[in-house]
């Protein structure tokens, strides 16, 4: 009864606006969390807070550094979602909206999380039907930023792509990270720092690779472009109408307006002559996190967040794409990185959680950063490396969508350490072809790839489970993820489950495995 009375509230506040400061229409939806209902929050960033808590609080204003979705999901089946960005709490058994749009709204679709995820996707993220491109999926992924950082160079990165080959990694896609360039907006390898990329990138794909670059959509103050396309208006402006320098992690930087059609005509020619002179096979398209846009004026009068939706948007063209930050653009075929971790056992447990939001909330082609981290800051010199955090960091994305290497294991690593990290790589060419079946039946229903351990079993306990994951709906995958230990408990969802021991155990319950260096526990339901 209570659980009906907490609806009632939800319509009535929904259908009559509160008035803030100044006239600002708000609308407001509040609503009483009864025990057992758990829900999950769009903010990629802070999978390791759901399900929501008392105490939590969150402003959509901001992308937290990742991908978010104007979106909340219940394992009761119930969705809330808004065009435009809200703000949100908890306190004790009350979560509240707050909202500038009338397109905040509350819906009770089904009895499930599963109900709850497959009508928000139909409703407002409907899947394409298109994958990127598989080769992201289908083999690991080598990004050089982490050995290379700010010194990309043509013969470094030859030999980083001739030393995955050379100890035993397939070849797959390999990312040119920062600094390739010439300079910020200046789209073309740098003369200096590589004398001849026709041939580097003839090279390179001739050892079987496919070559992405990083970009982004800031354009350097100091050089002629920035000049050029000041001159064409295309530039964010300050509200006298100047020319906006933004403040971001690297300098100080021009800002492409992407509501302009010259800037998103000039961008992806700049993208097409790299493609069309050297061969290039994607990009990773960084930036345009929310912050860089605000207060600032644009062409088309758009918000933060349509810029960085903007930006996504240019990513379809080209099927070998990353992203970090997004907006609003789930079930389309963009590949949606986590954003950058650090190398520390407390940020590897974050990988699991952040991953499986990411999914529940519509980003289905999903990558978990890098093994490791991706944090260059961890890996300057005078700071340790673990070698078991890498190890158990592999082995954590090797039944993801996606894996991703940029520090390199053969120079880390000593030789029992080394295998093992190959043995992770041997494990996910195993599960491929099912990893990319599932990814097809992504882009078809929108479903993830990965899903929580409350997605497939409902109703059971399981929606904090942070620690194990489901690929698809058969395989759990329960890494273990604490430094020094050789053991894990292991929670089994009812039914028949094979180990790749060949053990059988019946579920609904938790079981204790030793686990050693080299070993992902993971487990078959029988049927």
């Amino acid at each position: 009864m209570k659980k009906s009375c907490a609806y009632i509230v939800i319509i009535y506040l929904f259908f009559n606006s509160l008035s803030f400061s100044q006239g600002t229409k708000v609308r407001k939806i509040e609503f009483y969390v009864a025990p057992g209902v758990s829900w999950w929050v769009g903010i990629v960033n802070q999978g390791e807070l759901m399900p929501v808590q008392n105490g939590y609080k969150a402003d959509l204003h901001s992308n937290y550094g990742n991908q978010v979705q104007p979106l909340l999901i219940s394992n009761q089946g119930e969705v809330v979602w808004s065009e435009e960005p809200f703000r949100l709490w908890r306190e004790h058994d009350t979560i509240y909206l707050v909202s500038a749009s009338a397109s905040l709204q509350y819906r009770k679709a089904g009895n499930t999380l599963r109900d709850a995820f497959l009508y928000a996707s139909r409703t407002w993220f409907p899947p394409a039907g298109k994958l990127p491109d598989k080769l992201l999926f289908s083999a690991p992924q080598f990004n050089t930023w982490i050995e290379l950082t700010y010194d990309q160079n043509q013969k470094d990165i030859l030999q980083y792509a001739s030393d995955i080959i050379k100890h035993g990694f397939p070849p797959g896609v390999l990312m040119i990270d920062d600094n390739w360039q010439e300079d910020y907006g200046k789209w073309d390898f740098h003369p200096g720092r590589f004398p001849e990329p026709h041939s580097m990138m003839d090279s390179l794909h001739r050892m079987g690779f496919k070559v992405m670059l990083w970009v982004c959509p800031f354009i350097s103050p100091d050089c002629d472009v920035f000049r050029d396309l000041s001159d064409k208006g295309v530039l964010m402006k300050e509200q006298d109408g100047s020319p906006a320098i933004v403040k971001w992690w690297n300098g100080y930087s021009g800002l492409l307006d992407l509501s302009n059609p010259g800037a998103v005509s000039w961008f992806t020619r700049q993208l097409d002559l790299l493609q069309e002179h050297y061969g290039v096979n994607g990009f990773k398209f960084d930036a345009a996190d929310f912050e860089f846009y605000k207060g600032l004026v644009s062409y088309g009068h758009t918000t933060p967040q349509e810029q960085c939706e903007l930006y996504a948007r240019i990513g379809l063209k080209y099927p070998l794409n990353e992203y970090r930050a997004n907006w609003k653009m789930a079930g389309q075929p963009l590949v949606n990185r986590l954003r950058d971790k650090y190398h520390t056992w407390e940020d590897l447990r974050k990988l699991i959680p952040d991953i499986l939001l990411q999914g529940i909330v519509g980003y289905n082609f999903t990558c978990p950063d890098m093994v490791g981290g991706g944090d260059f800051v961890s890996f300057l010199p005078g700071n340790t490396m673990d070698p078991e955090l890498i190890v158990r960091s592999a082995q954590c994305h090797a039944l993801m969508p996606m894996m991703q290497f940029s520090v390199t294991p053969w120079r880390i690593l000593d030789k029992a350490h080394f295998e093992a990290v190959k043995e992770a790589v041997t494990i996910r060419e195993a599960f491929t072809p099912l990893i990319l079946r599932l990814a097809h039946q992504s882009a078809l229903t929108g479903e993830p790839i990965v899903r929580p351990l409350e997605y497939v079993f409902p109703h059971r306990g399981y929606a904090a489970i942070a620690d194990e994951f489901m690929l698809g709906d058969s395989i759990l995958v329960a890494p273990l993820l604490q430094k020094g230990v050789s053991e894990r408990n292991i929670i089994l969802p009812p039914g028949k489950w094979k180990s790749t021991k060949g053990k059988t155990y019946c579920g609904n319950k938790t079981i204790s495995l030793p686990v050693a260096l080299d070993e992902l526990p993971r487990f078959f339901r029988i049927k």
